[in-house]
């Protein structure tokens, strides 16, 4: 089984961002994570994902 690496990256304005990468390359939204959800932690967050890495971005 394969491993793909996570990175997180923290945002002050995630619904930017998101709108953003929404527009631009909406195939790289993640199928699991693809529009701003609330955590059950607290942390506002979308993935992006490709064969390679996967990446969380995240607001606190």
């Amino acid at each position: 089984k394969e491993h793909y690496p996570e990175l997180r990256l923290v945002t002050k304005n995630i619904e930017e961002v998101f709108t953003k990468i929404a527009k631009s390359h909406p195939q790289l939204l993640h199928p699991n994570l693809n529009k701003v959800t609330i955590r059950p932690w607290g942390a506002k967050e979308f993935a992006i994902l490709d064969k390679q890495v996967g990446i969380r971005f995240q607001q606190w």
